[in-house]
Protein backbone atom coordinates (compact mmCIF):
# COMPACT_ATOMS: atom_id res chain seq x y z
CA UNK A 1 0.00 0.00 0.00
CA UNK A 2 2.85 2.34 0.88
CA UNK A 3 4.62 1.63 -2.40
CA UNK A 4 1.41 2.48 -4.27
CA UNK A 5 1.23 5.83 -2.45
CA UNK A 6 4.88 6.54 -3.14
CA UNK A 7 4.33 5.97 -6.83
CA UNK A 8 1.63 8.64 -6.81
CA UNK A 9 3.69 11.25 -4.98
CA UNK A 10 5.51 12.88 -7.92
CA UNK A 11 2.17 13.81 -9.50
CA UNK A 12 0.35 14.64 -6.25
CA UNK A 13 2.04 17.74 -4.84
CA UNK A 14 -0.44 18.47 -2.00
CA UNK A 15 -0.02 14.93 -0.64
CA UNK A 16 3.76 15.15 -0.91
CA UNK A 17 3.67 18.49 0.87
CA UNK A 18 1.64 16.98 3.72
CA UNK A 19 3.97 14.01 4.08
CA UNK A 20 7.09 16.20 4.11
CA UNK A 21 5.65 18.27 6.96
CA UNK A 22 5.12 15.06 8.97
CA UNK A 23 8.45 13.36 8.24
CA UNK A 24 10.94 15.53 6.28
CA UNK A 25 13.92 13.12 6.21
CA UNK A 26 11.87 10.34 4.62
CA UNK A 27 10.95 12.34 1.53
CA UNK A 28 14.15 14.12 0.58
CA UNK A 29 14.45 12.28 -2.73
CA UNK A 30 10.88 13.10 -3.74
CA UNK A 31 11.41 16.72 -2.85
CA UNK A 32 14.61 16.96 -4.88
CA UNK A 33 12.84 15.29 -7.79
CA UNK A 34 10.20 18.03 -7.75
CA UNK A 35 12.88 20.69 -7.39
CA UNK A 36 14.68 19.42 -10.49
CA UNK A 37 11.37 19.32 -12.30
CA UNK A 38 10.81 22.95 -11.24
CA UNK A 39 14.21 24.00 -12.64
CA UNK A 40 13.50 22.39 -15.99
CA UNK A 41 10.13 24.16 -16.15
CA UNK A 42 11.85 27.47 -15.41
CA UNK A 43 14.21 26.94 -18.33
CA UNK A 44 11.26 26.24 -20.62
CA UNK A 45 9.47 29.31 -19.25
CA UNK A 46 12.44 31.56 -20.03
CA UNK A 47 12.19 30.57 -23.66
CA UNK A 48 8.47 31.46 -23.81
CA UNK A 49 7.66 33.77 -20.85
CA UNK A 50 4.30 34.86 -22.26
CA UNK A 51 2.94 31.29 -22.41
CA UNK A 52 0.77 30.18 -19.45
CA UNK A 53 2.16 27.25 -17.43
CA UNK A 54 -0.10 25.66 -14.85
CA UNK A 55 2.55 23.09 -13.94
CA UNK A 56 5.16 25.77 -13.16
CA UNK A 57 2.63 27.68 -11.06
CA UNK A 58 1.93 24.58 -8.94
CA UNK A 59 5.63 23.88 -8.50
CA UNK A 60 6.40 27.46 -7.45
CA UNK A 61 3.71 27.39 -4.77
CA UNK A 62 4.93 23.97 -3.66
CA UNK A 63 8.48 25.27 -3.24
CA UNK A 64 7.27 28.33 -1.39
CA UNK A 65 5.18 26.21 0.98
CA UNK A 66 7.98 23.75 1.66
CA UNK A 67 10.89 26.13 1.97
CA UNK A 68 10.31 26.98 5.60
CA UNK A 69 9.59 23.39 6.65
CA UNK A 70 12.58 21.89 4.89
CA UNK A 71 14.99 24.75 5.51
CA UNK A 72 14.29 25.18 9.21
CA UNK A 73 13.07 21.84 10.57
CA UNK A 74 15.35 19.65 8.50
CA UNK A 75 18.31 21.97 9.07
CA UNK A 76 18.58 20.69 12.62
CA UNK A 77 18.64 17.12 11.41
CA UNK A 78 22.33 16.46 10.86
CA UNK A 79 21.74 13.64 8.37
CA UNK A 80 20.20 15.78 5.60
CA UNK A 81 20.34 19.32 6.95
CA UNK A 82 22.91 20.34 4.33
CA UNK A 83 20.65 19.44 1.39
CA UNK A 84 18.02 22.15 1.62
CA UNK A 85 20.21 25.25 1.97
CA UNK A 86 22.22 24.06 -0.98
CA UNK A 87 19.22 23.66 -3.28
CA UNK A 88 16.73 26.24 -2.02
CA UNK A 89 18.83 29.21 -0.97
CA UNK A 90 18.43 30.89 -4.37
CA UNK A 91 14.75 30.07 -4.85
CA UNK A 92 13.30 33.46 -3.69
CA UNK A 93 15.78 35.39 -5.82
CA UNK A 94 14.94 33.25 -8.86
CA UNK A 95 11.22 34.02 -8.52
CA UNK A 96 11.95 37.73 -8.04
CA UNK A 97 14.13 37.76 -11.15
CA UNK A 98 11.44 36.00 -13.17
CA UNK A 99 8.93 38.64 -12.13
CA UNK A 100 11.26 41.59 -12.51
CA UNK A 101 12.36 40.78 -16.07
CA UNK A 102 9.13 39.31 -17.43
CA UNK A 103 6.23 40.91 -15.52
CA UNK A 104 4.99 42.83 -18.54
CA UNK A 105 4.58 39.70 -20.70
CA UNK A 106 3.71 37.14 -18.03
CA UNK A 107 0.37 35.38 -18.07
CA UNK A 108 -1.82 37.16 -15.43
CA UNK A 109 -2.56 33.96 -13.47
CA UNK A 110 1.08 32.88 -13.43
CA UNK A 111 2.18 36.39 -12.44
CA UNK A 112 -0.32 36.39 -9.56
CA UNK A 113 0.98 32.96 -8.46
CA UNK A 114 4.57 34.23 -8.41
CA UNK A 115 3.51 37.22 -6.31
CA UNK A 116 1.58 35.04 -3.85
CA UNK A 117 4.62 32.76 -3.51
CA UNK A 118 6.83 35.76 -2.68
CA UNK A 119 4.23 37.09 -0.21
CA UNK A 120 4.19 33.67 1.45
CA UNK A 121 7.98 33.66 1.75
CA UNK A 122 7.94 37.22 3.08
CA UNK A 123 5.35 36.28 5.71
CA UNK A 124 7.77 33.58 6.86
CA UNK A 125 10.46 36.28 7.09
CA UNK A 126 12.64 34.59 4.47
CA UNK A 127 12.98 37.61 2.16
CA UNK A 128 14.39 41.06 2.77
CA UNK A 129 11.39 43.47 2.86
CA UNK A 130 13.11 46.39 1.10
CA UNK A 131 13.96 44.57 -2.12
CA UNK A 132 10.60 42.78 -2.27
CA UNK A 133 8.54 45.92 -1.71
CA UNK A 134 10.55 47.78 -4.34
CA UNK A 135 9.74 44.97 -6.78
CA UNK A 136 6.04 45.14 -5.86
CA UNK A 137 5.99 48.89 -6.45
CA UNK A 138 7.37 48.27 -9.93
CA UNK A 139 4.67 45.65 -10.53
CA UNK A 140 2.03 48.31 -9.89
CA UNK A 141 2.61 49.36 -13.50
CA UNK A 142 0.95 46.13 -14.69
CA UNK A 143 -2.50 46.39 -16.28
CA UNK A 144 -4.02 43.98 -13.79
CA UNK A 145 -6.49 45.47 -11.33
CA UNK A 146 -6.68 42.38 -9.10
CA UNK A 147 -2.88 42.18 -8.89
CA UNK A 148 -2.59 45.88 -7.99
CA UNK A 149 -5.20 45.48 -5.25
CA UNK A 150 -3.37 42.43 -3.83
CA UNK A 151 -0.02 44.22 -3.87
CA UNK A 152 -1.49 47.37 -2.28
CA UNK A 153 -2.94 45.33 0.60
CA UNK A 154 0.33 43.45 1.14
CA UNK A 155 2.51 46.59 1.00
CA UNK A 156 0.42 48.39 3.64
CA UNK A 157 0.19 45.31 5.87
CA UNK A 158 3.89 44.47 5.57
CA UNK A 159 5.07 48.00 6.41
CA UNK A 160 2.66 48.00 9.34
CA UNK A 161 4.14 44.72 10.63
CA UNK A 162 7.71 45.97 10.11
CA UNK A 163 6.95 48.95 12.39
CA UNK A 164 4.73 47.04 14.84
CA UNK A 165 7.18 46.80 17.76
CA UNK A 166 9.28 49.87 16.99
CA UNK A 167 9.96 52.23 14.10
CA UNK A 168 12.29 50.54 11.63
CA UNK A 169 13.91 53.71 10.33
CA UNK A 170 16.41 51.88 8.14
CA UNK A 171 13.68 50.21 6.06
CA UNK A 172 11.39 53.25 6.23
CA UNK A 173 13.99 55.63 4.78
CA UNK A 174 14.75 53.28 1.87
CA UNK A 175 11.06 52.83 1.04
CA UNK A 176 10.22 56.54 1.41
CA UNK A 177 13.02 57.47 -0.99
CA UNK A 178 11.80 54.85 -3.45
CA UNK A 179 8.20 56.11 -3.16
CA UNK A 180 9.41 59.64 -3.86
CA UNK A 181 10.66 58.41 -7.24
CA UNK A 182 7.45 56.43 -7.79
CA UNK A 183 5.31 59.57 -7.37
CA UNK A 184 7.12 61.01 -10.40
CA UNK A 185 6.69 57.80 -12.40
CA UNK A 186 5.40 58.13 -15.95
CA UNK A 187 2.78 55.47 -15.20
CA UNK A 188 -0.09 57.37 -13.59
CA UNK A 189 -1.65 54.24 -12.06
CA UNK A 190 1.55 53.23 -10.27
CA UNK A 191 2.09 56.78 -9.01
CA UNK A 192 -1.51 57.00 -7.75
CA UNK A 193 -1.30 53.70 -5.83
CA UNK A 194 2.06 54.72 -4.34
CA UNK A 195 0.42 57.93 -3.12
CA UNK A 196 -2.52 55.95 -1.71
CA UNK A 197 -0.07 53.73 0.19
CA UNK A 198 1.65 56.73 1.80
CA UNK A 199 -1.66 58.35 2.73
CA UNK A 200 -2.97 55.11 4.25
CA UNK A 201 0.23 54.61 6.26
CA UNK A 202 -0.01 58.19 7.55
CA UNK A 203 -3.64 57.73 8.60
CA UNK A 204 -2.73 54.54 10.44
CA UNK A 205 -0.01 56.45 12.36
CA UNK A 206 2.72 54.24 10.89
CA UNK A 207 4.43 56.86 8.73
CA UNK A 208 3.22 60.01 10.46
CA UNK A 209 6.47 61.94 10.20
CA UNK A 210 7.35 65.15 8.36
CA UNK A 211 9.22 63.32 5.59
CA UNK A 212 6.08 61.45 4.53
CA UNK A 213 4.04 64.65 4.49
CA UNK A 214 6.62 66.51 2.44
CA UNK A 215 6.82 63.68 -0.09
CA UNK A 216 3.03 63.90 -0.45
CA UNK A 217 3.29 67.66 -1.08
CA UNK A 218 5.07 66.91 -4.37
CA UNK A 219 1.89 65.18 -5.58
CA UNK A 220 0.02 68.50 -5.31
CA UNK A 221 1.84 69.63 -8.48
CA UNK A 222 1.06 66.53 -10.51
CA UNK A 223 -0.39 67.00 -13.99
CA UNK A 224 -2.57 63.91 -13.45
CA UNK A 225 -5.87 65.08 -11.99
CA UNK A 226 -6.48 61.92 -9.92
CA UNK A 227 -3.11 62.25 -8.18
CA UNK A 228 -3.61 65.98 -7.61
CA UNK A 229 -7.09 65.47 -6.12
CA UNK A 230 -5.87 62.63 -3.86
CA UNK A 231 -3.06 64.81 -2.45
CA UNK A 232 -5.35 67.82 -1.95
CA UNK A 233 -7.98 65.64 -0.26
CA UNK A 234 -5.31 64.35 2.13
CA UNK A 235 -4.35 67.86 3.26
CA UNK A 236 -7.96 69.04 3.40
CA UNK A 237 -9.23 65.98 5.27
CA UNK A 238 -10.20 65.92 8.93
CA UNK A 239 -8.73 63.70 11.59
CA UNK A 240 -11.80 62.56 13.54
CA UNK A 241 -9.83 61.18 16.48
CA UNK A 242 -7.96 64.47 16.93
CA UNK A 243 -11.25 66.35 16.75
CA UNK A 244 -12.78 64.16 19.47
CA UNK A 245 -9.69 64.52 21.67
CA UNK A 246 -9.66 68.30 21.32
CA UNK A 247 -13.38 68.47 22.09
CA UNK A 248 -12.97 66.36 25.22
CA UNK A 249 -10.01 68.48 26.36
CA UNK A 250 -11.95 71.71 25.87
CA UNK A 251 -14.83 70.24 27.87
CA UNK A 252 -12.58 69.20 30.75
CA UNK A 253 -10.80 72.55 31.05
CA UNK A 254 -12.42 75.63 32.47
CA UNK A 255 -15.72 76.18 34.26
CA UNK A 256 -18.74 74.14 33.25
CA UNK A 257 -22.43 74.97 33.06
CA UNK A 258 -22.88 73.18 36.39
CA UNK A 259 -20.36 75.51 38.06
CA UNK A 260 -22.38 78.52 36.94
CA UNK A 261 -25.67 76.97 38.04
CA UNK A 262 -24.24 76.31 41.50
CA UNK A 263 -22.84 79.83 41.70
CA UNK A 264 -26.08 81.53 40.63
CA UNK A 265 -28.54 79.10 42.25
CA UNK A 266 -28.42 80.95 45.55
CA UNK A 267 -29.96 84.30 46.32
CA UNK A 268 -33.24 85.91 45.34
CA UNK A 269 -35.17 84.35 42.46
CA UNK A 270 -35.63 87.68 40.71
CA UNK A 271 -35.73 88.45 37.00
CA UNK A 272 -32.40 90.28 37.34
CA UNK A 273 -30.83 87.19 38.86
CA UNK A 274 -32.22 85.06 36.03
CA UNK A 275 -30.83 87.44 33.39
CA UNK A 276 -27.38 87.33 34.98
CA UNK A 277 -27.45 83.53 34.83
CA UNK A 278 -28.48 83.59 31.15
CA UNK A 279 -25.73 86.09 30.39
CA UNK A 280 -23.20 83.95 32.25
CA UNK A 281 -24.22 80.91 30.21
CA UNK A 282 -23.73 82.90 26.98
CA UNK A 283 -20.26 83.99 28.11
CA UNK A 284 -19.40 80.37 28.96
CA UNK A 285 -20.53 79.24 25.52
CA UNK A 286 -18.40 81.96 23.91
CA UNK A 287 -15.36 80.95 25.99
CA UNK A 288 -15.75 77.30 24.98
CA UNK A 289 -16.01 78.34 21.34
CA UNK A 290 -12.76 80.31 21.62
CA UNK A 291 -10.92 77.28 22.99
CA UNK A 292 -12.01 74.98 20.17
CA UNK A 293 -9.41 74.60 17.42
CA UNK A 294 -10.13 75.97 13.98
CA UNK A 295 -11.98 73.65 11.64
CA UNK A 296 -8.90 73.53 9.40
CA UNK A 297 -6.50 72.56 12.16
CA UNK A 298 -5.16 69.37 10.56
CA UNK A 299 -1.82 67.99 11.74
CA UNK A 300 -0.34 67.22 8.29
CA UNK A 301 -0.35 70.91 7.32
CA UNK A 302 1.79 71.70 10.39
CA UNK A 303 4.53 69.28 9.25
CA UNK A 304 5.26 71.00 5.93
CA UNK A 305 8.89 72.20 5.89
CA UNK A 306 8.49 75.39 3.83
CA UNK A 307 4.80 76.41 3.82
CA UNK A 308 5.53 79.85 2.29
CA UNK A 309 7.20 78.38 -0.78
CA UNK A 310 4.57 75.64 -1.01
CA UNK A 311 1.71 78.18 -0.90
CA UNK A 312 3.36 80.41 -3.51
CA UNK A 313 3.77 77.47 -5.90
CA UNK A 314 0.17 76.40 -5.34
CA UNK A 315 -1.07 79.93 -6.08
CA UNK A 316 0.99 80.06 -9.27
CA UNK A 317 -0.48 76.71 -10.28
CA UNK A 318 -4.00 77.92 -9.44
CA UNK A 319 -3.67 81.08 -11.53
CA UNK A 320 -2.73 79.10 -14.64
CA UNK A 321 -4.82 76.00 -13.90
CA UNK A 322 -7.21 74.59 -16.49
CA UNK A 323 -8.70 72.02 -14.13
CA UNK A 324 -12.41 71.85 -13.47
CA UNK A 325 -13.95 74.28 -10.97
CA UNK A 326 -14.11 71.74 -8.10
CA UNK A 327 -10.35 71.18 -8.27
CA UNK A 328 -9.72 74.93 -8.30
CA UNK A 329 -11.88 75.21 -5.19
CA UNK A 330 -9.75 72.58 -3.47
CA UNK A 331 -6.59 74.49 -4.39
CA UNK A 332 -8.07 77.73 -3.01
CA UNK A 333 -9.10 75.94 0.17
CA UNK A 334 -5.62 74.49 0.76
CA UNK A 335 -3.90 77.82 0.07
CA UNK A 336 -6.21 79.64 2.48
CA UNK A 337 -5.56 77.05 5.20
CA UNK A 338 -1.81 77.31 4.73
CA UNK A 339 -1.97 81.11 4.96
CA UNK A 340 -4.21 81.02 8.03
CA UNK A 341 -2.40 78.31 9.99
CA UNK A 342 1.17 79.42 9.27
CA UNK A 343 0.28 83.16 9.10
CA UNK A 344 1.90 83.53 5.68
CA UNK A 345 2.23 86.63 3.51
CA UNK A 346 0.54 85.85 0.21
CA UNK A 347 -0.87 89.21 -0.86
CA UNK A 348 -1.71 88.11 -4.43
CA UNK A 349 -4.19 85.57 -3.10
CA UNK A 350 -6.71 88.17 -1.87
CA UNK A 351 -7.19 89.94 -5.26
CA UNK A 352 -7.54 86.51 -6.86
CA UNK A 353 -10.34 85.58 -4.44
CA UNK A 354 -12.05 88.96 -4.92
CA UNK A 355 -12.74 88.07 -8.57
CA UNK A 356 -15.17 85.38 -7.39
CA UNK A 357 -16.98 87.44 -4.72
CA UNK A 358 -20.30 87.96 -6.47
CA UNK A 359 -23.72 86.85 -5.12
CA UNK A 360 -24.43 84.86 -8.29
CA UNK A 361 -21.06 83.05 -8.17
CA UNK A 362 -21.23 79.28 -7.78
CA UNK A 363 -20.19 78.10 -4.28
CA UNK A 364 -19.72 81.71 -3.18
CA UNK A 365 -20.23 80.87 0.51
CA UNK A 366 -17.23 78.52 0.40
CA UNK A 367 -15.14 81.16 -1.34
CA UNK A 368 -16.05 83.63 1.42
CA UNK A 369 -14.94 80.98 3.91
CA UNK A 370 -11.59 80.72 2.11
CA UNK A 371 -11.21 84.50 2.34
CA UNK A 372 -11.84 84.34 6.09
CA UNK A 373 -9.42 81.42 6.55
CA UNK A 374 -6.66 83.35 4.79
CA UNK A 375 -7.06 86.37 7.10
CA UNK A 376 -4.86 86.78 10.14
CA UNK A 377 -3.54 89.61 12.31
CA UNK A 378 -0.19 89.84 10.48
CA UNK A 379 -1.73 90.70 7.11
CA UNK A 380 -1.46 94.48 6.56
CA UNK A 381 -4.90 96.05 7.22
CA UNK A 382 -5.01 97.82 3.84
CA UNK A 383 -4.81 94.44 2.05
CA UNK A 384 -7.84 93.09 3.91
CA UNK A 385 -9.71 96.42 3.67
CA UNK A 386 -9.98 95.99 -0.09
CA UNK A 387 -11.45 92.53 0.48
CA UNK A 388 -13.95 93.86 3.04
CA UNK A 389 -15.11 96.66 0.75
CA UNK A 390 -15.64 94.16 -2.09
CA UNK A 391 -17.84 91.99 0.15
CA UNK A 392 -19.74 95.02 1.49
CA UNK A 393 -20.36 96.55 -1.95
CA UNK A 394 -21.39 93.28 -3.62
CA UNK A 395 -23.40 91.67 -0.82
CA UNK A 396 -24.53 94.18 1.82
CA UNK A 397 -26.79 96.41 -0.26
CA UNK A 398 -30.54 96.92 -0.10
CA UNK A 399 -30.98 95.71 -3.70
CA UNK A 400 -29.94 92.19 -2.62
CA UNK A 401 -32.11 89.69 -0.79
CA UNK A 402 -31.93 89.29 2.97
CA UNK A 403 -30.12 85.97 2.61
CA UNK A 404 -27.35 87.53 0.50
CA UNK A 405 -26.96 90.44 2.93
CA UNK A 406 -26.76 88.03 5.87
CA UNK A 407 -24.01 86.04 4.17
CA UNK A 408 -22.08 89.25 3.47
CA UNK A 409 -22.28 90.60 7.04
CA UNK A 410 -21.33 87.22 8.50
CA UNK A 411 -18.33 87.01 6.16
CA UNK A 412 -17.20 90.49 7.21
CA UNK A 413 -17.56 89.49 10.85
CA UNK A 414 -15.41 86.38 10.40
CA UNK A 415 -12.71 88.27 8.50
CA UNK A 416 -12.53 91.14 11.01
CA UNK A 417 -12.49 88.70 13.93
CA UNK A 418 -9.16 87.45 12.55
CA UNK A 419 -7.88 90.85 11.40
CA UNK A 420 -9.63 93.57 13.51
CA UNK A 421 -7.49 96.45 12.22
CA UNK A 422 -8.89 95.98 8.71
CA UNK A 423 -12.30 97.34 9.76
CA UNK A 424 -12.79 101.06 9.20
CA UNK A 425 -14.98 103.16 11.47
CA UNK A 426 -17.11 104.33 8.54
CA UNK A 427 -17.85 100.78 7.32
CA UNK A 428 -18.61 99.57 10.84
CA UNK A 429 -21.09 102.39 11.44
CA UNK A 430 -22.83 101.63 8.14
CA UNK A 431 -23.13 97.94 8.98
CA UNK A 432 -24.33 98.69 12.53
CA UNK A 433 -27.35 100.51 11.09
CA UNK A 434 -28.71 97.15 9.90
CA UNK A 435 -29.42 96.34 13.54
CA UNK A 436 -32.97 97.57 12.91
CA UNK A 437 -33.39 95.97 9.48
CA UNK A 438 -36.78 94.43 8.72
CA UNK A 439 -35.21 91.07 7.81
CA UNK A 440 -34.59 89.13 11.00
CA UNK A 441 -31.46 87.33 9.73
CA UNK A 442 -29.85 90.60 8.63
CA UNK A 443 -30.73 92.17 11.97
CA UNK A 444 -29.17 89.28 13.95
CA UNK A 445 -26.02 89.33 11.80
CA UNK A 446 -25.58 93.07 12.41
CA UNK A 447 -26.05 92.53 16.15
CA UNK A 448 -23.39 89.81 16.26
CA UNK A 449 -21.00 92.17 14.45
CA UNK A 450 -21.73 94.90 17.00
CA UNK A 451 -21.22 92.40 19.83
CA UNK A 452 -17.87 91.40 18.35
CA UNK A 453 -16.58 94.98 18.33
CA UNK A 454 -17.87 95.59 21.84
CA UNK A 455 -15.17 93.09 22.78
CA UNK A 456 -12.48 93.96 20.23
CA UNK A 457 -12.68 97.75 20.03
CA UNK A 458 -15.74 99.47 21.58
CA UNK A 459 -14.39 102.93 20.65
CA UNK A 460 -15.11 102.28 16.97
CA UNK A 461 -18.83 101.93 17.68
CA UNK A 462 -21.20 104.82 18.15
CA UNK A 463 -21.99 105.43 21.79
CA UNK A 464 -25.53 104.06 21.48
CA UNK A 465 -24.18 100.73 20.17
CA UNK A 466 -21.48 100.21 22.80
CA UNK A 467 -23.85 98.81 25.41
CA UNK A 468 -23.24 98.83 29.11
CA UNK A 469 -19.47 98.80 29.69
CA UNK A 470 -18.12 95.79 31.55
CA UNK A 471 -14.82 95.35 33.32
CA UNK A 472 -13.55 93.28 30.38
CA UNK A 473 -14.47 95.94 27.80
CA UNK A 474 -12.79 98.65 29.87
CA UNK A 475 -9.60 96.59 30.16
CA UNK A 476 -9.62 95.77 26.42
CA UNK A 477 -6.91 97.51 24.44
CA UNK A 478 -6.54 97.68 20.68
CA UNK A 479 -3.20 96.24 19.60
CA UNK A 480 -1.21 97.93 16.89
CA UNK A 481 -0.26 96.10 13.71
CA UNK A 482 2.24 93.34 14.49
CA UNK A 483 2.08 93.92 18.25
CA UNK A 484 2.15 90.88 20.52
CA UNK A 485 0.30 90.86 23.82
CA UNK A 486 2.89 88.93 25.84
CA UNK A 487 2.36 88.97 29.61
CA UNK A 488 4.75 87.92 32.34
CA UNK A 489 1.89 87.03 34.67
CA UNK A 490 -1.41 85.15 34.60
CA UNK A 491 -4.28 87.64 34.16
CA UNK A 492 -6.85 87.22 36.91
CA UNK A 493 -4.48 85.50 39.35
CA UNK A 494 -5.05 88.33 41.85
CA UNK A 495 -8.33 86.68 42.87
CA UNK A 496 -6.39 83.93 44.64
CA UNK A 497 -4.73 86.50 46.89
CA UNK A 498 -8.05 88.17 47.71
CA UNK A 499 -9.78 84.83 48.38
CA UNK A 500 -6.98 83.85 50.72
CA UNK A 501 -7.54 87.03 52.72
CA UNK A 502 -11.29 86.38 52.86
CA UNK A 503 -10.74 82.82 54.13
CA UNK A 504 -8.50 84.09 56.94
CA UNK A 505 -11.15 86.61 57.96
CA UNK A 506 -13.86 83.94 57.89
CA UNK A 507 -12.05 81.70 60.34
CA UNK A 508 -12.62 84.30 63.08
CA UNK A 509 -16.40 84.39 62.50
CA UNK A 510 -17.06 80.67 62.15
CA UNK A 511 -20.47 79.50 63.35
CA UNK A 512 -22.23 82.85 63.10
CA UNK A 513 -24.14 82.08 59.95
CA UNK A 514 -25.60 78.75 61.13
CA UNK A 515 -26.98 80.35 64.32
CA UNK A 516 -28.58 83.26 62.48
CA UNK A 517 -30.21 80.95 59.95
CA UNK A 518 -31.82 78.81 62.68
CA UNK A 519 -33.34 81.92 64.32
CA UNK A 520 -34.75 83.16 61.00
CA UNK A 521 -36.36 79.80 60.30
CA UNK A 522 -38.28 79.97 63.62
CA UNK A 523 -39.61 83.49 63.00
CA UNK A 524 -41.53 82.80 59.81
CA UNK A 525 -43.04 79.64 58.44
CA UNK A 526 -42.82 80.84 54.82
CA UNK A 527 -40.08 79.93 52.34
CA UNK A 528 -37.00 82.15 52.64
CA UNK A 529 -34.16 82.66 50.14
CA UNK A 530 -30.96 81.70 51.88
CA UNK A 531 -27.82 83.62 50.93
CA UNK A 532 -25.01 81.11 51.16
CA UNK A 533 -21.62 82.24 52.25
CA UNK A 534 -20.15 81.28 48.87
CA UNK A 535 -22.50 83.68 47.07
CA UNK A 536 -21.78 86.49 49.53
CA UNK A 537 -18.06 85.82 49.28
CA UNK A 538 -18.17 86.08 45.49
CA UNK A 539 -19.99 89.40 45.71
CA UNK A 540 -17.49 90.74 48.24
CA UNK A 541 -14.55 89.58 46.12
CA UNK A 542 -16.11 91.13 43.01
CA UNK A 543 -16.51 94.46 44.84
CA UNK A 544 -12.91 94.40 46.01
CA UNK A 545 -11.66 93.60 42.52
CA UNK A 546 -13.72 96.37 40.90
CA UNK A 547 -12.47 98.94 43.41
CA UNK A 548 -8.84 97.88 43.00
CA UNK A 549 -6.70 99.96 40.57
CA UNK A 550 -5.44 98.19 37.46
CA UNK A 551 -1.78 98.56 38.45
CA UNK A 552 -2.41 97.00 41.84
CA UNK A 553 -4.22 94.11 40.17
CA UNK A 554 -1.26 93.48 37.89
CA UNK A 555 1.16 93.60 40.81
CA UNK A 556 -0.89 91.09 42.83
CA UNK A 557 -1.33 88.80 39.81
CA UNK A 558 2.42 88.90 39.10
CA UNK A 559 3.19 88.15 42.76
CA UNK A 560 0.85 85.14 42.79
CA UNK A 561 2.14 83.86 39.43
CA UNK A 562 5.77 83.88 40.54
CA UNK A 563 5.43 82.86 44.20
CA UNK A 564 3.30 79.70 44.07
CA UNK A 565 2.53 76.65 42.00
CA UNK A 566 -1.04 76.85 40.76
CA UNK A 567 -3.33 73.83 40.85
CA UNK A 568 -6.17 72.96 38.48
CA UNK A 569 -8.59 74.30 41.08
CA UNK A 570 -6.71 77.62 41.10
CA UNK A 571 -6.92 77.88 37.31
CA UNK A 572 -10.64 77.12 37.54
CA UNK A 573 -11.10 80.05 39.93
CA UNK A 574 -9.08 82.35 37.66
CA UNK A 575 -11.20 81.44 34.64
CA UNK A 576 -14.41 82.06 36.57
CA UNK A 577 -13.10 85.44 37.70
CA UNK A 578 -12.17 86.39 34.13
CA UNK A 579 -15.65 85.40 32.98
CA UNK A 580 -17.21 87.56 35.68
CA UNK A 581 -15.43 90.56 34.18
CA UNK A 582 -17.57 90.13 31.07
CA UNK A 583 -20.69 90.14 33.24
CA UNK A 584 -20.01 92.78 35.88
CA UNK A 585 -20.53 96.41 34.99
CA UNK A 586 -17.47 98.60 35.01
CA UNK A 587 -17.22 100.91 38.05
CA UNK A 588 -18.51 104.34 37.05
CA UNK A 589 -18.35 107.78 38.52
CA UNK A 590 -20.34 108.20 41.76
CA UNK A 591 -23.60 110.14 41.56
CA UNK A 592 -23.98 113.62 43.06
CA UNK A 593 -26.45 112.39 45.66
CA UNK A 594 -24.01 109.79 46.89
CA UNK A 595 -21.25 112.41 47.14
CA UNK A 596 -23.38 114.74 49.28
CA UNK A 597 -24.27 111.91 51.59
Amino acid sequence: MSSRNNNKLPSNLPQLQNLIKRDPPAYVEEFLQQYNHYKSNVEIFRLQPNKPSKELAELVMFMAQERKTDFRRVFVLLQIGHCYPEHLSNFPQEVKDLLSYNHTVLDPDLRMTFCKALILLRNKNLINPSSLLELFFELLRCHDKLLRKTLYTHIVTDIKNINAKHKNNKVNVVLQNFMYTMLRDSNATAAKISLDVMIELYRRNIWNDAKTVNVITTACFSKVTKILVAALTFFLGKDEEEKQDSDSESEDEGPTARDLLVQYATGKKSSKHKKRLEKAMKVLKKQKKKKKPEVFNFSAIHLIHDPQDFAEKLLKQLESSKERFEVKMMLMNLISRLVGIHELFLFNFYPFVQRFLQPHQREVTKILLFAAQASHHLVPPEVIQSLLMTVANNFVTDKNSGEVMTVGINAIKEITARCPLAMTEELLQDLAQYKTHKDKNVMMSARTLIQLFRTLNPQMLQKKFRGKPTEASVEARVQEYGELDAKDYIPGAEILEIEKGEENAENDEDGWESASLSEESDDDGEWVDVHHSSDEEQQEIAKKLSSMPAEERKAKAAAVSTSRVLTQEDFQKIRLAQMRKELDAAPGKPRRGNISK
